[in-house]
């Protein structure tokens, strides 16, 4: 009796201790994509932050013009043309420290938390579905968009107010670095004043990462679905097709969510000295642009940020493959 009992203990123990190691190997090759996905995804959202700058200083300017009329600006060209008159490419690129380190921030963790999105699913709702229908895909992709704006807000509320060209009056001083911006919102709003616009960084990342990613994985399943018909069904997608698949999420993110992004500019640019008592809301906040300049003033600003969304979507997302693709 013991000597069967004892090939069966030890079974056992075999058994226990080979899933102690799967469970360990598949620790560790999730451990490995999200150092892949926080390493791949800073560098591409770093490469995109310099395509997509001066671009997205203009944008701002563009949509932090004070209430009342006229307007410092015609439009894009206007403002690029007054900028470099008066500020040179240095001005266009001004206060780039904190965004790309922002960039870093966001890309990582847009990929880090949609792919962490996609492993919940798989391992809950859609075991046995491969690949996850579009919904499940535009669900991780505003699940990722929240995470991420919680990251965002402070670094894009102090890269708006560097990009904010200075006041006559101001404009003999040295602009202010990032170090004094986030001492003077600190001085006058205290930590809680960082997440000042959080609400509009909230729906801007919810409903634009969703559209995002949804954007990139519809067209490449375009693309397969073509090279599937034509005989070619594993084949890997080339740089041109990815190129596309990225310059439409960009699009798409921008565009379809422009509003809450104007909004959230206009409350994260203002002067934190005379907000002291009393901040406007994100409501009210859009409600005073709508008053005063209707749709047109919530869409400030977007055509050329739809323009310098599209390159540097593309750039993202096919560096992000790239090397993804090489150190797979």
């Amino acid at each position: 009796m013991e000597a069967a009992e004892r090939p069966m203990a030890v079974m056992i123990e075999d058994t226990i201790s080979a899933e102690k190691m799967v469970g360990r190997a598949e620790s560790s090759n999730q451990s490995l994509e999200a150092a892949k996905d926080i390493v791949f995804g800073s560098a591409a959202g770093i490469a995109g932050k310099f395509v997509e700058y001066p671009f997205d200083t203009v944008k701002v300017r563009l949509q932090s013009q004070p209430d009342h009329q006229p307007l410092r600006y015609n439009g894009p060209l206007d403002c690029f043309r007054q900028s470099f008159r008066h500020d040179g490419v240095r001005g266009l690129y001004r206060g780039i420290s904190a965004p790309l380190f922002g960039a870093a921030v966001e890309t990582s963790s847009l990929f880090f938390s949609y792919r962490l999105s996609q492993d919940i699913l798989r391992a809950t709702i859609f075991p046995a579905e491969q690949p996850l229908p579009m919904s499940a895909l535009l669900g991780c992709g505003a699940a990722s968009g929240a995470f991420t704006s919680i990251l965002l807000t402070p670094i894009e509320l102090v890269k708006c107010k560097m990009q904010v060209p200075l006041t006559p009056s101001a404009a003999k001083l040295r602009a202010p670095g990032p170090l004094a911006v986030i001492a003077s919102v600190y001085k006058y709003q205290g930590l809680g004043g960082f997440w000042h616009g959080q609400l509009g960084t909230l729906i801007r990342e919810t409903g634009g990462s969703s559209a995002w990613f949804g954007a990139y994985e519809g067209v490449t399943h375009l693309f397969r679905a073509y090279s599937s018909a034509h005989g070619n069904p594993d084949a890997s997608l080339p740089i041109y097709q990815q190129l596309i698949a990225g310059a439409a999420a960009g699009i798409s993110y921008n565009f379809l969510f422009y509003p809450a992004d104007t909004i959230k500019s206009r409350m994260q640019t203002e002067d934190v000295s005379l907000a002291t008592h009393g901040k406007r809301t994100f409501l009210g906040t859009g409600k005073l642009l709508w008053r005063q300049q209707g749709l047109g003033g919530l869409y400030r600003g977007c055509g050329i940020t739809v323009a310098r969304s599209a390159p540097s979507s593309a750039f993202i997302f096919t560096i992000y493959e790239c090397l993804r693709g090489a150190f797979s």
